[in-house]
């Protein structure tokens, strides 16, 4: 039976901070605001707000902006997927993956319709073998429940030692979290040195 190789979306095959800057950017010209605002909104993402409804309340609040937080947060999802980009070396890693034997799934948190989009916009619903996004299994990581759905999907099964998932792991430091503690098998500073460990331990 082939090995499942499970990756995460934000960040690691995508560049959401990248993204996000250019939203940024958009955002401060659409409400008329200052360099200085833009500069806030950056700060504030990198602060640790992943709930996006928290992020835009605060968001509203300091810039007295008149649209309700529903609205703010649904204008960010519609606009997302067409910021993000795989980059085509991503894209080419992956389809070696796959070519050499590994079975490879997209395992994600997030909003339905943003995480969705962002999977078919760039391309990789087509390049992995599956995905299972939280949005719309109502499971989130680090529920194994979520992994589960994708092995299954990919044709495989959950086995083998490791972390809660039954699975080895690689962490992707982009160096957000300095200092960190995590208990991963592997550390890697890009999605693409982490296809080289998986391919090591095919």
């Amino acid at each position: 039976m082939q090995r499942p190789a499970l990756f995460d979306l934000d960040n690691t095959l995508i560049n959401l901070d990248a993204a996000f800057q250019v939203w940024d950017g958009e955002f401060a010209d659409e409400h008329g605001l200052e360099r200085e605002a833009a500069d806030w909104l950056l700060a504030l993402d990198r602060a640790g707000y992943p709930h996006r409804e928290v992020f835009f309340s605060k968001v509203r609040d300091r810039f007295a902006l008149p649209e309700p937080v529903d609205e703010l947060w649904n204008r960010y999802r519609q606009r997302m997927p067409y910021l993000v980009h795989c980059r085509p070396e991503v894209m080419n890693g992956l389809s070696q993956l796959r070519a050499s034997g590994w079975k490879v799934a997209i395992v994600t948190n997030g909003t339905a319709d943003n995480q969705l989009g962002k999977v078919q916009r760039t391309g990789l619903a087509e390049a992995v073998d599956a995905y299972a996004l939280s949005g719309l299994e109502g499971i989130r990581k680090p529920d194994i429940r979520l992994f589960e759905v994708a092995v299954q999907r990919c044709g495989t099964t959950l086995e083998g030692g490791g972390q809660a998932a039954g699975l080895r792991t690689i962490w992707v430091d982009r160096g957000t979290w300095a200092g960190h503690d995590h208990s991963a098998d592997h550390v890697a500073t890009d999605v693409l040195q982490a296809m080289e460990i998986l391919h090591r331990e095919r």
